[in-house]
């Protein structure tokens, strides 16, 4: 199946309430596993990779390799650059295939944020990408299992009407209490303002920092508007797991036990969410 764009994946999340995995992976062993979980859930999936992995390996080598894998799969993928921080990175991400990309402008003054997202949607548009953008924060340092933090703010409804009525975004990612990578302490989401978030705004809505959370946190999230769970510290977790505890001395089969050990995950996250037997 050919690639798409994540639009209508979510549209269609909203209506159903159910939400559509984000599953960020950094190499061949993750991305098997995430496509095969998502092959025999029948589930529509996100590859994700973000601009922090540039130094493991360059977006260009990464985008061949996963858009080969996304071809000779019979489901919808979607190929998401996640959490660039500029306009150049997303330029590289077009130029390399993929369908859909996120600005990070969430540090940003609100004005400031509004106008990067405008040119990223006036690249983006006219190829057929979907937009994600942040408004309001997740804490956390994204792309590693290390960068716990909880310097979050909250998505403040308002703002968010306005931002998604001047930028015409596809997504939007809200700030509800959780953070990037490993949790300091229990997390405890916001529901209310999600709630209020979702009453507010027709737009898809997105969760990062979704490592960590309870199995009852997700199901919270989704049912109160969720329609996109970013996913990887628990994929990493899972890999290392697995490299910890293979009995394999041969390094091809300890790259299979890996695999295994990510569709194990990623198919407990696509039950979780609801997007089984949706593609």
């Amino acid at each position: 199946m050919a690639l798409v764009n994540m639009t209508q994946m979510l549209l269609d999340a909203k209506k159903g309430k159910y939400a559509v995995g984000h599953f960020n992976v950094i190499n061949e062993e993750m991305l098997k596993g995430v496509l095969k979980a998502s092959v025999q859930k029948n589930a529509p999936v996100i590859i994700a990779f973000a601009e922090a992995f540039e130094p493991l390996i360059a977006i260009e080598e990464f985008a061949p390799m996963a858009i080969s894998a996304a071809k000779r799969v019979d489901i919808p993928v979607a190929l998401h650059l996640d959490h660039a921080n500029n306009i150049e990175y997303i330029k590289r991400a077009i130029d390399s295939g993929f369908t859909s990309a996120m600005l990070d402008a969430s540090a940003l003054p609100f004005e400031e944020n509004v106008k990067m997202t405008n040119e990223v949607v006036a690249l983006c548009k006219p190829k057929g990408m979907s937009v994600e953008a942040e408004l309001g924060h997740v804490g956390g340092l994204e792309g590693y299992p290390e960068g716990y933090g909880d310097d979050f703010v909250y998505t403040e409804v308002e703002e968010a009407k306005e931002f998604v009525k001047q930028t015409g975004i596809n997504a939007l990612a809200v700030s509800i209490g959780t953070v990037h990578g490993v949790y300091k302490s229990e997390p405890k989401l916001n529901l209310k303002r999600l709630e209020e978030l979702n009453e507010a705004l027709d737009v898809p809505l997105v969760m990062h920092g979704g490592s960590g959370l309870t199995d009852d946190d997700f199901r919270n999230a989704v049912a109160r508007g969720i329609t996109k769970t970013n996913i990887f510290t628990d994929l990493t977790i899972a890999a290392m797991n697995a490299l910890k505890n293979t009995k394999e001395n041969v390094y091809l089969l300890q790259c299979v036990d890996v695999v295994n050990a990510v569709s194990a995950e990623a198919t407990k996250k696509i039950d979780l969410f609801g997007t089984a037997n949706r593609a």
